[in-house]
C-alpha cells in the first residue's frame, strides 16, 4: 500500500516538474507576441514574467524538498520501529538467558543443600539468598526451601531439660541451621506472599542467635527456642502457640499482636519488650523479667506470672482474669483499667502501682504490699486484702463492697467517696486515714480490734454485733 502511494507521488511530481519547466517558455513567448506595447512595457512585462517563473521554480523546489523530507522521516520512523523491535527481542532473549541461569543456579544450590560437608551446605544457603535477591520471582520459593531445610534437620525431640542446670547444657543449633535461619531473619518481608506464613512449626532451634532478626508473621507453633537470643527481634503477628521460650532473651523484642497462647516463657528476659495486643492466654511467664514491658491491651487470661518482675511495666487495659501474679513485683507498674477479676496477687508488691479504674473483683491480695498505690475508682468487690499493707494508698471512690480488709494496714489511706458497705475491717488499722466519714464506717463491719482515726467515734452496732457473736459462740459450746 505504501509502495502505491509512493509511485503516485512520483507521477504527480513529474507532471508538476514538466509544467514548471514549460511554463517559463510559454509565458515568455506569450509576452513577446503581445502587440501594441512599447519597448519599455515589453521589458517590464518580461521582468514580471521572469519573476513569476522564478517564484514557480522556488515553489517547485519547496515541493520537492518537502517530498524528500517526508521520505526521510518515513525512513527514520521505520528504522526506529525496527530498532525498538530488535531491542525488545534482545531484552526478551536476555531475560530468558537470565532465567535459565537462575534456574541452573537454583538447581545447583538445592543439590548442594544435601551435601555431606557443612561448608558446602552453608555455601548453598547463601547462594540461595543471593538468588532470592536477584530474582523476585524465586524469592518465596527459596524462603520455603530454606524453612523446609530447617524443619527437616531440626525435628522436635522428647523434652529432657527442665531444670536451670539442664538448660545451661543445651547445645547450640548447628552452623548450617543457624545460617538458614539468619537468611530467613534478614529477608525482605514485603515480598512475602499474602495470607501465607513461613512454616517453622515444631522445630528444635534451641540457643539460636536471631538478634535483630525479622521474624514477623512466621509460624513457630510448638517450636523449641529455649535459651535463644531474640534480642530486638521483630515477631510482629508471629504464631508461637505452645512454643518453648524458657530462658530466652527477648529484650526490646517486638511481639505486638503475637500469639503466645500456652507458650512457656519461664525465666525469659522480656525487659522493654512490646507485647501490645498480644495473646498470652494460659502462657507460663513464671520468674520472667518483664521490666518496662508494654502489655497494653494484651490477653493474659489464666497466665502464670508468679514471681515475675513487672516493675514499671504497662498493663493498661490488659486482660488478667484469673491470672496468677503471686509474689510478682509490680512496683510503679501501670494497670489502669486493667481487668484483674479473680487474679491471684498474694504476696505481690504493688508499691506505687497505678490501678485507677481497674477491676479487681474477687481478686486475692492477701499480705500484699501496696504502699502509695492508686486505686481511685477501682472495683474491689469481694476482694480479699487480708493483712495487706495499703499505707498511703489512694482509694478515692473505690468500690469495696463485701471486701475483706481484716488486719490490713490502712494508715494514711485516702477514703474520699470510698464505698465500704459490708467491708470487713476487724483488726484493720485506719490511723491517720484521710476523708473517712462516719457514715462510711457505719456500713462497714468492724470490732474492737479495729483502730479508727481519732476524729471518728466507734460505731455502737459494732459492739452489739461482737457481743452477739460471743453469745452465739458460748451457746454452741
Amino acid at each position: 500500500m505504501s509502495g502505491r502511494k509512493t509511485d503516485g507521488l512520483k507521477s504527480w511530481l513529474l507532471v508538476i516538474a514538466i509544467f514548471f519547466s514549460l511554463s517559463p517558455t510559454v509565458i515568455f513567448f506569450a509576452v513577446s507576441q503581445v502587440e501594441g506595447l512599447s519597448n519599455e512595457q515589453k521589458i517590464v512585462s518580461r521582468n514580471q514574467a521572469l519573476n513569476t517563473t522564478a517564484s514557480l521554480f522556488i515553489g517547485l523546489a519547496v515541493i520537492i524538498n518537502a517530498y524528500y523530507a517526508a521520505k526521510r522521516t518515513e525512513a527514520l520512523k521505520k528504522s526506529a520501529i525496527a530498532a525498538e523491535k530488535n531491542n525488545e527481542i534482545g531484552i526478551h532473549n536476555l531475560e530468558l538467558a537470565q532465567e535459565r541461569l537462575i534456574a541452573e543456579r537454583l538447581t545447583a544450590a538445592i543439590t548442594q543443600l544435601g551435601h555431606e560437608h557443612v561448608a558446602t551446605r552453608i555455601g548453598a544457603i547463601y547462594a540461595l539468598e543471593k538468588i532470592a535477591q536477584d530474582s523476585p520471582k524465586q524469592y518465596w520459593t527459596i524462603m520455603e526451601i530454606l524453612t523446609a531445610f530447617v524443619r527437616e534437620n531440626s525435628s522436635i525431640k522428647p523434652e529432657q531439660e527442665n531444670s536451670v542446670e539442664e538448660l545451661a547444657k543445651v547445645a547450640k543449633v548447628s552452623t548450617d541451621l543457624q545460617a538458614a535461619l539468619t537468611v530467613i531473619g534478614r529477608r525482605n518481608w514485603e515480598q512475602d506472599q499474602k495470607n501465607q506464613k513461613l512454616d517453622l512449626r515444631n522445630t528444635d532451634i534451641r540457643r539460636v542467635d536471631l538478634s535483630n532478626a525479622n521474624l514477623q508473621r512466621l509460624d513457630l507453633r510448638g517450636a523449641n527456642l529455649t535459651k535463644a537470643n531474640l534480642q530486638k527481634a521483630n515477631l510482629f503477628e508471629a504464631r508461637l502457640e505452645g512454643a518453648k521460650l524458657c530462658g530466652t532473651v527477648l529484650y526490646e523484642a517486638d511481639l505486638q499482636s503475637c500469639n503466645l497462647e500456652e507458650a512457656n516463657l519461664c525465666g525469659a528476659n522480656l525487659n522493654r519488650a512490646n507485647l501490645t495486643e498480644a495473646n498470652l492466654r494460659s502462657a507460663n511467664l513464671s520468674g520472667a523479667s518483664l521490666r518496662a514491658a508494654n502489655f497494653c491491651g494484651a490477653n493474659l487470661y489464666k497466665a502464670n506470672l508468679q514471681s515475675c518482675n513487672l516493675k514499671v511495666a504497662n498493663l493498661s487495659h490488659a486482660k488478667l482474669f484469673l491470672t496468677n501474679l503471686q509474689g510478682a513485683k509490680l512496683g510503679k507498674a501501670n494497670l489502669q483499667e486493667a481487668g484483674l477479676i479473680g487474679a491471684n496477687l498474694k504476696g505481690a508488691n504493688l508499691n506505687g502501682t497505678n490501678l485507677q479504674q481497674a477491676n479487681l473483683n474477687a481478686a486475692k491480695l492477701e499480705h500484699t504490699e501496696i504502699f502509695f498505690a492508686n486505686f481511685s475508682e477501682a472495683s474491689l468487690r469481694e476482694a480479699n486484702l487480708y493483712g495487706a499493707n495499703l499505707m498511703g494508698t489512694n482509694l478515692q471512690k473505690a468500690m469495696f463492697h463485701e471486701a475483706n480488709l481484716c488486719d490490713a494496714n490502712l494508715m494514711g489511706v485516702d477514703f474520699f467517696g470510698t464505698n465500704l458497705c459490708d467491708v470487713k475491717l476487724a483488726g484493720a488499722t485506719l490511723t491517720g486515714a484521710k476523708n473517712l466519714q462516719s457514715h462510711q464506717i457505719r456500713f462497714a463491719i468492724g470490732d474492737r480490734t479495729t483502730v479508727l482515726p481519732d476524729y471518728l467515734d466507734f460505731p455502737t452496732h459494732w459492739m452489739r454485733s461482737e457481743h452477739a457473736q460471743k453469745s452465739a459462740a458460748e451457746a454452741e459450746t
